[in-house]
């Protein structure tokens, strides 16, 4: 279960309307709010609608595109770095083994001792 913290109200203004929210970090609302009214000035820049509803879903297909596009991103570094771990491993042992065979059966023996 998640544990419930204090929240804040924090006022935003997102095309030229203003939203009281509620959250633990206001600046973090803020950025939030910031990015949105961006998104929404950006698409009503470039369309012929005035509409603020039909600029908002805009948006937020604009946003929902980035954040998919974010995720391919990092799915693909995740699979980068697995497979860099996997080789890195696999080195680590074939070194190990070599600096065994290298140092012979006597080092090992004193060694263990």
């Amino acid at each position: 279960m998640r544990e419930v913290t204090d929240t804040t109200t924090a006022s935003v203004e997102i095309y030229d309307q203003v939203y009281r929210l509620r959250g633990v970090d206001p600046e973090h609302i803020a950025r939030l709010g910031a990015l949105v009214d961006g998104k929404m000035r950006a698409v009503s820049a470039h369309g012929a609608t005035v509409d603020s509803l039909r600029v908002a879903v805009l948006a937020a297909l604009n946003i929902a595109d980035e954040l998919m596009e974010l995720r391919a991103r990092h799915r693909e570094l995740v699979a980068s770095l697995d497979r860099s771990e996997t080789h890195t491993r696999s080195r680590a042992s074939s070194l190990t083994n070599m600096l065994d065979e290298a140092l012979g059966d006597e080092y090992l023996d004193r060694i263990a001792v």
